[in-house]
């Protein structure tokens, strides 16, 4: 049975990085019908915190994806420490009783770094049981192979092999002094647990892999399959921070940005995977029949949006805008017009859904994220106005005495006119021809006039959503800025 985890460890936000790891686990076990686990690797007592936590949640949720399995590393601490027993029973562990690296040691590698302190490594069994047995506080540490020439060796689904020697591996902690299992044994002795069948994780926990292969291997279990997912990085090649590079990084940024998550999934999975048939708009079933491992690059993706960004905009990166649109769509009235009511009420417009129903078809060409809702339609929602220049209210090759013939003569018509979209086109192109002018030197005067600028949605359809009362209104105070 294919199972599959996500295991971010609740320092802070959910990052993006960490969010395509989740949708590429999601994505490999839907794809075959295997099982998502979602396990919080929460034993870095002194850095987690419960805003990490509800960060993380808050941005899987927006997502929408789901789990099949939920499990709290924390909760699991027994099962470590038998699992570290177990290692050093078979011989394959020893307690280190000095502190952190002190006293002698070996050195390797071309930083001279530290391997292992031999007092403790060759300290005799017996000697060991007794200084434990009298409370003196240690480290297990695992034994690693030396002097023979032994190689560690995974076969990675995307880096493929990797080999590296044994005595250039330290003899890394399972238990720290205090008892707590360190972060290599925790996480394999949960994937070992869990029967987890295929880790998928960021490409800087390659390094760590050698480790595990060997917790692995020392506890008796066979190594999972591994396959290690390119970084993402900043358009200058350096690795996404929240300290280097903001809010960015931050799911939560893009959904209260307005993204659709369902675009957002979209993005993420382009960069550093592709479908292989230069597809880039796909559906969440899309993207589920078309995934698989073969299909991730090692190349790191790159992430480009511009530092410092000049507008809202530039801070998202512009596939992920163009993608966004066209997701936006794609989606039914019915459907859009839902998401956008939540952003319109959140800004102090009590619309009610009818009106938003309205209002949607008109500007889903014109959005790029949901939030751009607040500026395409605003005046739809607003009483009255804000300020404009009134030389906007001037037709193309006219002049103020044009902009007042033509108000004053909608003023008229549309007094009498039903608000409908084809009523409304004839009794105004009908005007037009009577006042001897151009459709569009008549239909500008009145678009500014009813939406506060030139570029607004098309005429009619917006004077039929208006209604004649805020219509006859607006280009009432509109006759009185020209006057």
């Amino acid at each position: 049975m294919l199972r599959v985890r996500f295991a971010p460890s609740p320092t802070g936000f959910l990052h993006v990085g960490s969010a395509r790891t989740f949708i590429f686990n999601w994505l490999y076990a839907r794809h075959n019908g295997g099982t998502m686990v979602l396990r919080l690797d929460d034993t870095d007592i002194e850095r987690n915190t419960d805003a990490s936590v509800n960060s993380i949640f808050e941005g899987l949720r927006w997502l929408n994806l789901g789990w099949d399995e939920e499990y709290k590393q924390s909760e699991r601490l027994a099962l470590h420490r038998q699992i570290a027993d177990a290692i050093f029973q078979k011989g394959l562990a020893y307690r280190d009783f000095t502190p952190a690296h002190a006293g002698d040691s070996e050195k390797s590698g071309a930083n001279q770094t530290w391997v292992f302190n031999p007092g403790m490594r060759e300290l005799p069994r017996t000697e060991s049981d007794r200084r434990a047995a009298a409370g003196e506080p240690f480290a297990l540490r695992f034994r690693i192979p030396r002097g023979a020439g032994e190689q560690v060796r995974f076969d990675d689904a995307v880096y493929g092999e990797q080999i590296k020697s044994a005595d250039d591996i330290e003899d890394f902690a399972l238990l720290r002094s205090d008892g707590m299992p360190t972060y290599h044994l925790a996480s394999c002795a949960d994937d070992i647990d869990l029967r987890i069948s295929h880790i998928i994780r960021g490409q800087d926990h390659l390094s760590n892999t050698y480790k595990h292969v060997l917790i692995f291997e020392g506890a008796g279990a066979k190594p999972p399959q591994f396959a290690h997912l390119p970084l993402l990085v900043a358009p200058d090649g350096s690795k996404l921070s929240k300290r280097r590079h903001g809010p960015v990084v931050s799911v939560t940024t893009y959904r209260d940005a307005g993204f659709l998550p369902e675009a957002f999934i979209n993005f993420l999975c382009l960069l550093g995977w592709s479908p292989k048939d230069d597809r880039e708009n796909m559906t969440r079933q899309e993207l589920i029949d078309a995934f698989s491992l073969d299909g991730i690059n090692r190349a790191n993706a790159v992430v480009n949006f511009k530092e410092p960004a000049a507008t809202s905009e530039e801070t998202f990166d512009p596939k992920a805008i163009w993608l966004n649109a066209e997701h936006i769509r794609g989606l039914s009235i019915d459907e859009l017009s839902a998401r956008l009511i939540p952003i319109v009420r959140a800004a102090g417009f009590p619309i009610t859904p009818e009106k938003m129903h309205a209002i949607t078809p008109l500007i889903r060409e014109r959005i790029k994220l949901l939030r751009d809702v607040l500026t395409a339609a605003d005046f739809f929602f607003v009483n009255q106005l804000p300020p404009y220049d009134p030389a906007e209210l001037i037709p193309q090759k006219g002049d103020a005495a044009m902009a007042l013939k033509v108000l004053t003569r909608a003023r008229e018509v549309l007094a009498q006119t039903e608000f409908k979209h084809d009523s409304l086109d004839q009794a105004l192109r009908a005007a037009a021809q009577e006042l001897g002018l151009k459709a569009g030197q008549m239909f500008q005067p009145i678009r500014v006039a009813v939406c506060g600028r030139k570029n607004a949605p098309p005429l009619f359809e917006t004077l039929e959503v208006l209604g004649r009362e805020a219509t006859l209104a607006r280009i009432e105070r509109a006759i009185k800025k020209i006057l």
